[in-house]
């Protein structure tokens, strides 16, 4: 088995794919409302949204835990 270790700077952000399910979600204000929550805790995130499935996709250095709590404070329920 090989095994890699990679060493991050402190200029370098692990960036990882998380999906949400988010209902809620009615219209494209509220697509700005989840995607302007996401970024201001990363600015550097990348928000796509497909409403009429209920998925939030969010490539982000931030933890699920993080993200979760800014799309729920929003208003909007988060699947566990």
């Amino acid at each position: 088995m090989l095994l890699q270790i990679v060493h991050l700077t402190h200029t370098q952000e692990l960036h990882m794919m998380q999906t949400f399910t988010v209902t809620g979600m009615t219209c494209g204000h509220c697509e700005k409302a989840v995607t302007r929550a996401v970024k201001q805790l990363d600015p550097q995130a990348e928000v796509t949204i497909d409403r009429t499935a209920n998925k939030v996709q969010v490539q982000s250095s931030q933890t699920r835990e993080k993200l979760s709590q800014a799309i729920a404070e929003e208003g909007y329920a988060v699947a566990a």
